[in-house]
This record gives structure tokens, sequence and C-alpha cells, in this order.
């Protein structure tokens, strides 16, 4: 084993990490030209910390024209949750809106087995009916899908085996954003 995956291999530099998040935010508004009826919603709690770079970004770049902004708890909507050693983590669902009708665009750091969506999903469905559901992650770990989930808007994608996982470091806790693969799951 190399000691750059004991490491971690820098595979989104924080140069590229904020260049990444504008290119995700510009193809959002091609494709939703009506931005009052979306509605960004990031599944805690990492998933959070992308959907509020996101909407930052948005907001800079669309100025006052609004869209919807929550944060989607989804811990007693996952499939393993009574499956467990130890007690959930639970974190808030701050959603103020219904999505009804709304196009719902889910955010999460890495999208790897579909588990996370797939409950996100369902927790959803308390707020009403969208019409659209859409997903964007800054890493789509594409091997070992469970559910036949796909990202609509991916920062990168990473084919790398199962044993290998992909860390994503903010700023805010790390001092600064990038991503890293590592090799085993020890690390």
């Amino acid at each position: 084993m190399s000691s750059d995956m004991e490491q971690g291999k820098i595979i989104i530099s924080s140069d590229q990490f904020q260049l990444t998040i504008r290119r995700l935010c510009h193809q959002i508004l091609e494709n939703h030209i009506h931005i009052e009826d979306l509605c960004v919603i990031g599944i805690q709690e990492r998933g959070v910390l992308l959907a509020e770079r996101i909407r930052s970004e948005l907001v800079e770049m669309l100025g006052d024209q609004p869209f919807k902004y929550g944060k989607l708890d989804i811990a007693f909507y996952r499939d393993d949750f009574r499956r467990r050693d130890t007690a959930i983590k639970v974190a808030a669902t701050d959603i103020d809106f219904l999505v009804e009708n709304k196009n719902v665009l889910l955010v999460d750091d890495v999208l790897y087995t579909g588990r996370s969506v797939h409950a996100a999903m369902a927790a959803l469905q308390d707020f009403g009916r969208p019409r659209k559901i859409e997903m964007l992650c800054l890493v789509d770990r594409r091997f070992n899908r469970h559910f036949p989930i796909h990202a609509n808007y991916t920062g990168m994608a990473v084919d790398a085996l199962d044993e290998a996982y992909v860390r994503v470091q903010w700023k805010i806790s790390h001092g600064e954003d990038r991503v890293l693969l590592f090799s085993g799951k020890d690390q």
C-alpha cells in the first residue's frame, strides 16, 4: 500500500472544489428556468454542508430570486435503523414548506449505495408529492449501488473498490475544502 493511499489521495483539491460548486450551480440553473419551483434539500448531515454551499452560490448568482431551501433528517427512514448496535444519531429536519408539485433537488456529499437517497425520498413524502425529484452529489461512487438511483448532477465520479472510501473535508471543520480517497475502511 502506498503512503499516498494511507494518508488519502486528494481527488478534488481546494481550488477545484469551488469551481465544482460553481459548475454544479450553473447546471442547476440551466435545467430550472422557473427557479421559484425549485426546492433544494440537504440530506442530514453531511449533505447539508454541501447544500449550504450550493444555496450560497445560487443566492449569489440569482440575487433575490426566491427558491426553497431545507434540511432533511432521514434517520428513521433508513432501512437499517432497527439493525444497529448503537443509538441513532438524530438531526433536525428543517423544512417549513410543502414540496407539492415542486421540483426537489436532494443534495448529499457522496452517493454510494443509494440507501440514503432512498430513505430521503421516503421521508420527503411527509411534505407532499413533488413534480420531480433530482439528485446532486459532490462524489458519485458508481460501484456497488444497492438501489437503481443515479445523480443528475455530479461533481466527480469515482470508480474504486469496495474497500476504498471517500471523505469530503470542509473548510469550516477541516481548514480547507477537499475530497480524499482512502484505500481501506480502517482509516
